[in-house]
């Protein structure tokens, strides 16, 4: 059993929190909410939670303006996206406004719990296999600061960014596959419509090479999966 974590709900319809509260709760969560994004925002910065869940449509607002102050709030806890639209173009806002993942309604309560417990496992997990600080050509990656820079330029990395290179980083030059991604980082097994690593690849693409539609160093293995060179 995880130590007990806290989890920030905003999400404005009753039913839904009930749930997800009952079954984190079950799970060993401390569980926290707020109904709107501005409640959210106070919320988050008193009880400091572990990871947030948070609903793309709020009365007040929406979900991308509330991560994106939560982001700049604070770099590191992760957030989870949930959201009524399937459209991969809604799913890309989320990851750019600071979003870590999302998950569409109707979803899985088994499935999302099974993605915290694979960020808190992550998280607690050390890696020898990877150093502080590592380049990836011409751009040097701080797993400890969540950050990559190129010259003067710095960009900020969401937990399943840092993630996600740190494994192809384990396994530099080597192809890992989609489903031992998921399996690892989100702790879910792969669909046939399952497009979360495609998803954070691009986005990690636009941080790390020069040419993001040309890239030297993140590199799909068609059919398979990503590749990570030096």
């Amino acid at each position: 059993m995880l130590a007990r974590k806290k989890i920030l709900i905003i999400e404005d319809e009753p039913h839904i929190v009930l749930g997800l509260t009952d079954a984190l709760e079950f799970e060993g969560f401390h569980v926290v909410s707020a109904n709107k994004g501005k409640d959210g925002l106070l919320v988050a910065k008193t009880e400091k939670p572990d990871a947030i869940l948070l609903d793309l449509m709020l009365p007040d607002t929406n979900g991308f303006k509330v991560c994106e102050d939560l982001r700049r709030w604070d770099a590191f806890v992760p957030i989870i996206m949930l959201t009524a639209r399937g459209q991969e173009i809604d799913k890309i806002r989320g990851l750019d406004a600071g979003a870590d993942d999302y998950v569409t309604k109707p979803f899985s309560v088994g499935e999302l719990i099974a993605r915290l417990r694979a960020i808190f496992r992550r998280a607690a997990r050390p890696s020898e296999a990877t150093p502080e600080v590592f380049s990836i050509g011409q751009v040097k990656v701080n797993i400890t600061t969540h950050t990559v820079a190129r010259g003067s330029r710095m960009n900020q990395l969401s937990f399943y960014e840092v993630e996600l290179l740190r494994l192809l980083y384990e396994r530099i030059g080597q192809p890992v596959s989609r489903e031992e991604i998921l399996q690892k980082i989100w702790g879910v097994e792969a669909g046939p419509s399952n497009r979360t690593v495609d998803n954070f690849i691009v986005k990690l693409r636009k941080k790390i090479e020069k040419s993001p539609e040309k890239p030297e160093h993140i590199l799909t293995v068609y059919g398979y999966g990503y590749k990570l060179a030096p």
